[in-house]
């Protein structure tokens, strides 16, 4: 009998070795992310313009920041087999296992039509060489009073999106795309 608790005991103490006897609780998430990867939208529109477009590196995530001169209100953030140039519908190619359409309800120009931001390179916008998630970012245009950007990811993954007032009189739109589920 002894034998058998001793085998019983033993087996239990290598299964819970091996994560084999019960895995987190239903509420955990890696890094307490506990975003989806639906769409993110918000309908207002804004006048201000798109300034300048960034990317950093987080422990958990990566991000992509719009910048804008003036309050930022709206944005349609969704994953979809392409990216498209707003107007024309021309493909936009983005490297990447997955691509989210970035759309700012902003423009990147002034009000004479004058554009507010003039990256040196259209399809690579940001360097993102050895980010955990992010492939590239694209500029596929702004029509209409909206501004399109195509972020090209390592695959389907949780995100995140919101506004952050400032600085100034500033605002930042922020994508922010996990590293794993």
């Amino acid at each position: 009998m002894t034998g058998r608790i001793s085998a019983t005991l033993a087996a239990l103490a290598l299964t819970a070795g091996l994560g084999l006897a019960g895995g987190p609780p239903a509420s955990a998430a890696y890094c307490g992310i506990t975003w989806g990867s639906t769409a993110k939208v918000a309908t207002t529109m804004s006048q201000a313009p798109i300034t300048n477009v960034r990317a950093g590196r987080h422990a958990c995530f990566d991000r992509m920041v719009v910048d804008l001169r003036g309050r930022a209100a709206g944005y349609n953030v969704r994953y979809v087999t392409q990216v498209r140039q707003p107007g024309s519908g021309f493909v936009v190619p983005l490297r990447g296992g997955a691509r989210l359409s970035v759309t700012v309800l902003a423009p990147a120009y002034n009000d004479a039509g004058r554009p507010t931001y003039r990256p040196a390179d259209r399809r690579n916008l940001v360097n993102v060489a050895g980010y955990t998630t992010f492939r590239q970012i694209a500029l596929a245009g702004s029509f209409e009073g909206r501004t399109t950007f195509g972020l090209g990811v390592r695959a389907r993954l949780p995100m995140r999106v919101f506004v952050v007032p400032g600085p100034g009189a500033g605002s930042r739109v922020v994508v922010d795309v996990a590293h794993r589920w």
